[in-house]
């Protein structure tokens, strides 16, 4: 009797196991599909963002004159090119490596450890060599978005040094405070900045004002009575094509930052989508109802206002509150350009309103409109751990000081270094001629390309956003 107990007990368990076995097998399949699945997203969505790249080439040239485009699109180049070598050797240990001293300073050697090792995790789902690249695309935006407001007048060795000392100090240190765990993510409400409204485009927004300020303005910006003259870009085709291109790119800066391939990336797709249009349109209608005409390149930094705007809240927010974030940047961006044109800061591009203005306003409106964790993007179930409010707001705020005193302060310690030792701006017989055959051999176009072009009747009184006004050098 027993035996035969015995028999089928054995057999019952044999039974069991046959049965739960391919649901068990099922079960780890469909869990390493989904590690498959997250690294190919989040490694496409690197390469949009590298795209962008293209996009702030094309926006920077459009907006500067002919005699400079070959120097634009050297800079942004070879600080995509520089910048990910930086980042690899020292970059990314002091943004995410190792402990933090004090919360603020990470370090875990030089190199990126790992990323031979197909097999590991980083974060998630991702291996080592998914995560720096993803990472990589982010830093060498932050390098870049500094080039336009430094056209025409820049050394290119310069500018060379500049791509290094961001990639691997000025941007990894902010990393650390924040997506690397240092003192900011280990507050009772942790800063919250879903793909990089201050981490990223604010960092380059600031370095590009100190950038700016250290050069002084192009020869002919501004008249013997100190207001500014418009010097209008030369192809304005140019600026709307880069444009669109950065608006692609960002359908992988903002969703890609979900760092998976889930039901909420078209979520995060609809609010960073629904953000550009309306920065577009309220970008344009302003400036209209301001300058009495609706400007193409205005309308276009309106567009790329609106998307540095949702960047941050895009994982906090519900659509119609995205709009609106998008729409208030948009006007913000107006008013900016405007106002540092009126201080004399010459930024030929608009990139200190675009990114740090506007990357400044969407930090800050987490704490205004938050409704989810940006951990938790659209789950009810999330506890609401953010959820805006005062605490909040208090967080975001205390990194948009911290940030921009540390950004402002080791930029224009690096700019001022740079110009004291190899010399920071090109002579000023040079930026008469133009940047590109005597930085770099030869102009950008062929003279029988781009034959001289009439000066046509004054405008705005902007460089991005501007009607044609004729300007000496």
């Amino acid at each position: 009797m027993k035996r035969r107990l015995l028999t089928a007990a054995v057999i019952g368990g044999a039974g069991v196991m046959a049965l739960a076995s391919p649901a068990a097998a099922q079960d780890a399949e469909g869990a390493a599909s989904q590690v498959i699945l997250d690294n190919i997203w989040v490694l496409i969505a690197g390469i949009l963002v590298f795209f962008m790249q293209a996009g702030f080439a094309l926006v920077e040239a459009g907006l500067t004159r002919a005699k400079n485009v070959a120097n634009i699109v050297m800079k942004n180049l070879m600080d995509c090119m520089v910048g990910v070598l930086a980042f690899l050797a020292v970059g990314f240990s002091i943004g995410f490596g190792g402990e933090k001293l004090g919360g603020w300073f990470g370090w875990g050697g030089f190199g990126t450890p790992g990323l031979e090792d197909a097999t590991a995790l980083a974060v998630g789902n991702l291996s080592p060599a998914t995560f720096f690249f993803f990472q990589a695309a982010f830093a060498a935006t932050a390098a870049t978005i500094v080039s336009g407001a430094m056209a025409e007048r820049t050394k290119f060795v310069s500018y060379f040094v500049y791509s290094i000392g961001i990639t691997a100090l000025i941007y990894p240190v902010v990393l650390s405070w924040t997506w690397g765990g240092g003192w900011l993510a280990q507050r009772e409400y942790p800063f919250s900045d879903f793909a990089g409204s201050t981490i990223v485009h604010a960092t380059g927004g600031w370095a590009a004002l100190m950038g700016a300020i250290v050069l002084g303005p192009r020869l002919g910006k501004y008249g013997e009575d100190g207001k500014p003259r418009a010097i209008p870009g030369h192809n304005i085709a140019y600026v709307v094509l880069g444009a669109m291109i950065l608006f692609i790119g960002w359908f992988g800066f903002n969703p890609g930052s979900e760092l998976a391939a889930d039901e909420f990336v078209p979520q995060l797709a609809v609010k960073t989508l629904v953000a550009a249009c309306a920065g577009a349109v309220v970008a344009m209608v302003v400036n209209w109802a301001v300058d009495k005409k609706p400007d193409v390149s205005m309308a276009a930094n309106g567009l790329l206002a609106g998307l540095v705007s949702i960047t941050a809240p895009v994982g906090t927010v519900t659509t119609p509150v995205a709009v609106l974030i998008g729409a208030i940047g948009g006007a913000i961006v107006v008013g900016s350009v405007k106002f540092f044109d009126r201080v004399r800061v010459d930024d030929p591009v608009g990139a200190i309103s675009v990114h740090g203005v506007c990357g400044t306003w969407g930090t800050l409106s987490i704490g205004l409109f938050a409704r989810y964790d940006d951990a938790f993007l659209g789950r009810e179930d999330a506890g609401l751990l953010y959820g805006g409010g005062v605490d909040q707001l208090v967080t975001q705020l205390l990194m948009v000081l911290a940030h921009g005193v540390f950004v402002c302060a080791a930029a224009g310690l690096l700019f001022l270094a740079i110009k004291k030792t190899i010399g920071l701006r090109v002579d000023p017989e040079e930026e008469v001629e133009g940047l590109d055959v005597l930085e770099h051999g030869s102009p950008g176009y062929g003279v029988d390309v781009v034959p001289s072009l009439p000066a046509t009747a004054p405008g705005a009184s902007s460089g991005a956003g501007a009607q044609p006004e004729p300007a000496t050098a």
